[in-house]
């Protein structure tokens, strides 16, 4: 499950002993996502992709918009317009 690291000012998901994290930077009701990282031992099975999806789901619970501050978030949005709502 992805959960938000307000400490960090990052979205992480462990799998497998590590985790795979998206940092961000708040502005006036805007989440820009600056970078996402996926460990090498877990590249190639969507983790990535289940991370940003857990990621855009909580940013669209709380009200937020996102900004695609790294290229992995902005295909993600294009490839997926159910979360065209999110997209700022």
């Amino acid at each position: 499950m992805v959960r938000n690291n307000t400490a960090l000012s990052r979205f992480e998901l462990d799998v497998d002993g590590t985790t795979a994290f998206a940092n961000y930077r708040l502005s006036p009701g805007k989440v820009i996502i600056t970078h996402t990282e996926t460990p090498p031992a877990l590249r190639g099975r969507g983790i990535a992709s289940r991370l940003v999806q857990g990621a855009l789901e909580l940013i669209r619970a709380d009200g937020m918009k996102v900004v695609a501050g790294c290229s992995f978030v902005a295909d993600y949005l294009d490839k997926h317009p159910e979360f065209a709502d999110v997209a700022a």
